[in-house]
């Protein structure tokens, strides 16, 4: 039986505006999270956004080429939308075809495949395919920049700044293991056409075939990207994310020792979240959850439900101790506009809510007649001198 209708089948009770459902419960165990070597760290259950565990989550830091989610983004979105075409050619410039660190050798008075130039981003982390992509979009790679900032503001990602579409050092140019998390969400779910290409092991082009740094690709089957980076201010990070049984899970290190390292603590992080912890499907979009009294209305009451489906994360065997609890504005008066916010959800698991979202009109309500409307404010006046 799906985790909804558990929450519906066991009973109501109702104090006023507040509707409270609730499943017999046992305490919730929570297993200690592991010991990991990074300066900073993250495990995100990527459909509920539920943060399992973290450390310095939002300590600013150099992010090196995990920058490239951002650059890969852009340039996937502008396909997604069809501003740019998969067989579309970029001039390679010489500022691209000069730049240093790790690149996939493109040169420069050539021309390159949008889509070659996305893979020597995504899988050889070029920063010379990076700045050609920059400039092809933008105009220049300052340019670019500014909307790679205006996504992540966009995105939330309220501790990040870019300074370059490559992530290669420079003042100012910051992010956070929160912020990236957030970023990779975006990766995977807004274009999953694209994102499929981070799962790609390796990728050739020039006669050079390059292997794709994410080393977890390798190591664990559920994984299937995103990116590595490294600089000696960064030190080696990882953004990785991994579905198994329908749970996807994102992790984020930064700032681990070795290569070696940021694989093995960001393996630690994902073994840990789909050992100890599920994820779990509670409503559903535009359902009927609950309904109101609806007062000088042409309609007596009106069904609340969700914008969005709603997803937690709970330690596993513990999603019968979840309670849903339903807080309803008292004395509602049309009109009623489809989608107006009319109370809220919280969903809690023990004494703890772990998710709270806005219930909304499921359809609008019009005013009635003069006369009904009439009768409505005597009720209501006679129902507040009692109350």
């Amino acid at each position: 039986m799906r985790l909804r209708q558990l929450l519906k089948s066991i009973g109501t009770l109702i104090t006023g505006a507040i509707t409270v459902v609730t499943l017999h419960a046992t305490p919730a165990l929570r297993p200690s999270p592991p010991q990991v070597d990074a300066s900073s760290y993250l495990l995100m259950d990527a459909k509920s956004g539920e943060i399992i565990t973290e450390l310095n989550a939002d300590q600013p830091l150099p992010p090196a080429s995990l920058t490239k989610m951002m650059t890969s983004y852009l340039v996937t979105h502008e396909l997604a939308t069809g501003k740019l075409q998969e067989d579309e050619m970029v001039n390679i410039s010489v500022r691209a075809w000069k730049m240093k660190g790790s690149r996939m050798f493109i040169k420069e008075g050539t021309q390159v495949n949008i889509m070659d130039l996305v893979r020597g981003v995504i899988i050889q982390s070029g920063n010379d395919a990076s700045v050609a992509l920059a400039e092809h979009i933008a105009g220049s790679e300052d340019a670019f920049v500014g909307l790679m900032n205006q996504y992540a503001e966009h995105f939330g990602m309220t501790n990040t700044h870019f300074e370059n579409a490559t992530g290669w050092p420079a003042e100012n140019h910051v992010s956070t293991a929160r912020d990236l998390a957030k970023l990779a969400k975006h990766v995977v779910y807004d274009h999953p056409e694209y994102y499929k290409i981070y799962s790609e092991k390796t990728f050739t082009y020039n006669n050079i075939k390059q292997a794709n740094r994410n080393q977890l690709l390798l190591r664990d089957p559920a994984v299937d990207g995103l990116k590595t980076g490294h600089t000696e201010a960064a030190g080696f990070c990882l953004v990785s994310s991994a579905e198994k049984e329908g749970m996807r899970l994102i992790a984020v290190v930064m700032g681990t020792d070795s290569s070696k390292a940021r694989t093995q603590e960001s393996l630690k992080l994902l073994n840990y979240g789909f050992r100890f912890y599920s994820s779990h499907s509670v409503y559903a979009a535009n359902e009927s959850l609950d309904t109101v009294r609806v007062w000088k209305g042409n309609a007596k009451k009106v069904n609340l439900g969700l914008a969005e489906p709603l997803q937690v994360t709970v330690p596993k065997g513990q999603q019968e101790a979840l309670t849903g609890e339903f807080v309803v504005e008292p004395n509602v008066e049309a009109p009623i506009t489809l989608g107006s916010v009319m109370g809220t959800l919280k969903v809690k698991l023990d004494d703890e809510v772990i998710a709270e979202r806005p219930l909304i009109a499921l359809e609008a309500v019009e005013e009635s007649g003069f006369f009904a409307r009439l009768w409505d404010s005597i009720v209501l006046f006679f129902m507040g001198l009692f109350e």
